[in-house]
């Protein structure tokens, strides 16, 4: 993982994601966020079982900010984009973009906080790898 890195992942717009009027209901676009962040650090290798069980630590959202810039609708494949931004001390800057078939549906600057089991931070750099040959199926 690497800062300008970026990962993609697509999921579908189910009916349980929507409102009456087959809309993506507001919160759930964080739902989507976040499943592809999981996504994200599992295809470079850190399941959140295994950061716990074998590492101690464990993501938490510090901050969250969200522009939502058009609909998405039932039914609909979108695309959510993380690039990493930043990774200094105990954070990872993230931000998120979802695409959806007719253009931009949201975008979303995530402040992640890398912490012990006791909530105490811990720094990035000592559990993930930061090089440039560092990452998955990442693109950047």
């Amino acid at each position: 993982m690497r800062v300008g890195g970026k990962h993609r992942a697509r999921f579908r717009v189910y009916y349980e994601d929507t409102d009456a009027g087959g809309i993506v209901y507001h919160a759930n676009h964080l739902r989507f966020a976040e499943r592809a962040r999981t996504e994200m650090l599992r295809e470079w290798g850190f399941d959140h079982p295994g950061l716990r069980d074998r590492h101690g630590v464990q993501f938490t959202v510090r901050r969250c900010r969200i522009e939502f810039l058009g609909p998405a609708r039932l039914d609909e494949m979108l695309t959510v984009e993380t690039e990493v931004l930043e990774m200094r001390g105990a954070r990872l800057e993230l931000l998120q973009r979802i695409r959806g078939e007719r253009g931009p549906v949201a975008e979303i600057a995530v402040t992640l906080a890398l912490v012990d089991l006791r909530m105490r931070p811990v720094r990035v750099d000592r559990i993930l790898p930061t090089g440039p040959s560092a990452g998955g199926r990442s693109e950047g």
